[in-house]
């Protein structure tokens, strides 16, 4: 079966009606990232560390949860079964579900920016971090959806999530646990902020490159999950 920009954008219409309906959420989702930038903006400082703090609230809460809810929404009114079992295919559905979220969470990531009025170091090499980022958390918000059975169940599930990728450094430092502070260096949040300290301080490629494949990997196996787990629940009851 071949691609269809027309079930693709079916499927964008659908979740934007949607997604509307719950408006609370979006809200909630924007304004957490946006006032850690806020808070940030009043400290006059350009310390790309604490840049990277806003912008990775902003790609686990936006890009994680709000695909998580759109998912297990579908879920719970029972339409996403029908949707698995329409002439979608298994691309244009997962497409089609993530570029809205996708979409939300770069112009978080913008405003964050903005209000938190720092410097962004290294363009290029920053949007590409952001990218990798995205399909990450998406991909989590995803499978964090499909295996949710409702939509107040994806903040149980999602708990975990945001609560280690988003303070995984603030514990291992509590912690002082020399494997858990392995562990947590690996994550994807950890090395966008490594990565955006080596570009603060006129790195390039050469400094950040480790970081960049590190979340490639992770972008590749999270993508690759929830691939898995839709092919999975195609057939749930």
């Amino acid at each position: 079966m071949t691609f269809s920009v027309q079930r693709v954008s079916a499927i964008i219409v659908k979740d934007v009606k949607d997604l509307f309906k719950n408006s609370y959420m979006i809200l909630i989702t924007i304004l957490l990232p946006l006032g850690m930038a806020a808070l940030l903006s009043d400290s006059d400082s350009d310390d790309a560390s604490l840049l990277g703090m806003p912008i990775n609230l902003a790609l686990v809460i936006t890009g994680a949860f709000v695909q998580a809810t759109m998912m297990a929404e579908e879920k719970e009114k029972n339409t996403l079964r029908a949707l698995l079992l329409s002439p979608a295919t298994r691309m244009e559905i997962i497409l089609g579900k993530s570029l809205l979220s996708s979409l939300i969470t770069i112009l978080v990531v913008i405003g964050s920016i903005f209000i938190s009025k720092m410097h962004v170091p290294g363009l290029f090499y920053f949007t590409i971090m952001v990218v990798l980022s995205i399909v990450i958390f998406v991909s989590l918000g995803t499978i964090i959806g499909l295996i949710s059975r409702t939509v107040m169940e994806t903040s149980i599930v999602g708990l975990p999530v945001l609560v280690i990728f988003t303070y995984g450094s603030l514990i291992s430092t509590t912690l002082d646990n020399p494997v858990f502070s392995t562990i947590i260096s690996y994550l994807p949040t950890e090395s966008f902020s490594a990565a955006l300290i080596g570009l603060e301080q006129n790195g390039g490629f050469t400094e950040i490159k480790w970081h960049l494949l590190n979340m490639l990997l992770w972008a590749i196996g999270s993508l690759a999950i929830a691939v898995i787990v839709y092919g999975r629940r195609r057939f749930d009851k």
